[in-house]
């Protein structure tokens, strides 16, 4: 077997497989398929300090290829989780990593100050696709200065790894990422995902509550190679590859294309055990082609 083994900064994973935060639940869910401690790491369900609803239903929808979904970030908050989340999860034996989302600099921040006090909790990863209430409701991830304000204030309360998920949603994703680099991120992950629509035409409205959501499975995987691709030439930290990835041979060009690690989101909802597989087919190829080391692939385009 080849070596999987690939660091996210102090972060070990046993291999590069990990999944998407919001396709995976808190991993729990997922236990009677598929065995937990050997995903390289799970990304657990969006948290936030307060506790959200969520939007209205319909909040997803099928697509060619795809799906849509607006779920909002539904969730309990992170009082919630630390109280009875997190002792149902500290001891699963991969590293178990908290997706955070916020409205503000300083909610992203004390969010991440109490997550920090977990043992069981080696990484977050930091969601800056979230609107800005003071921007009008735009994005924080969508401009340099945005995205820099909340790495800035939770890098100064949060001291493990973090990782920062990027909005495919703007024009230079590489300047955004260097941004982060520049504030103490640890990694990038992209892409999150892309903004869709879908219209019941019979009755002439959107089919989701909110007219559009994101746009993620395999239609997003090209956006999402060549995004991973700019972003691992323009920035030093290791990047974390996701969008459409269903088999070993989607991972594969995210490795190739400069991701050190990938996620699977969508394909999770389409089968549970697809994670093993994966990470069973990178393995495979492999060996069929020689390799003693994932990183022997791993951004290797000439």
């Amino acid at each position: 077997m080849a070596d999987l083994n690939v660091k996210i900064n102090n972060l070990h994973l046993k291999n590069p497989v990990m999944t998407a935060s919001g396709t995976f639940g808190y991993g729990l869910e997922f236990a009677d398929f598929v065995p937990l401690n050997e995903i390289g790491g799970i990304i657990v369900k969006g948290t936030t300090l307060k506790a959200r609803e969520g939007n209205d239903y319909p909040r997803m929808v099928e697509t060619p290829q795809g799906m849509l979904n607006c779920v909002g970030l539904q969730n309990k908050g992170v009082d919630y989780f630390i109280e009875h989340i997190y002792p149902e999860i500290k001891d699963i034996d991969t590293n178990m990593i908290v997706n955070v989302s916020g409205n503000s600099p300083e909610s992203y921040a004390e969010t991440a100050e109490k997550l920090d006090a977990l043992d069981g909790i080696p990484a977050i990863e930091v969601n800056i696709s979230c609107p800005n209430v003071k921007e009008g409701g735009m994005s924080f991830g969508v401009t340099c200065s945005g995205a820099s304000s909340i790495v800035k204030a939770v890098r100064q309360h949060y001291h493990k790894t973090m990782i920062v998920k990027l909005s495919p949603n703007v024009t230079d994703i590489a300047s955004i990422a260097r941004a982060c680099e520049d504030e103490g991120a640890d990694s990038v992950s992209l892409i999150n995902t892309l903004m869709g629509m879908a219209i019941d035409i019979e009755h002439r409205r959107p089919k989701l509550s909110i007219r559009t959501g994101g746009l993620s499975g395999p239609a997003v995987k090209p956006v999402a190679v060549r995004m991973v691709n700019d972003v691992a030439k323009a920035v030093k930290i290791p990047v974390i590859g996701l969008g459409g990835i269903s088999t070993a041979e989607d991972a594969i060009e995210f490795l190739m294309a400069g991701a050190t690690a990938i996620q699977i989101g969508t394909a999770n909802f389409l089968d549970p055990q697809v994670t093993i597989k994966v990470r069973d087919g990178i393995n495979e190829w492999l060996d069929s082609h020689g390799c003693k080391s994932i990183y022997e692939i791993i951004n290797c385009l000439s």
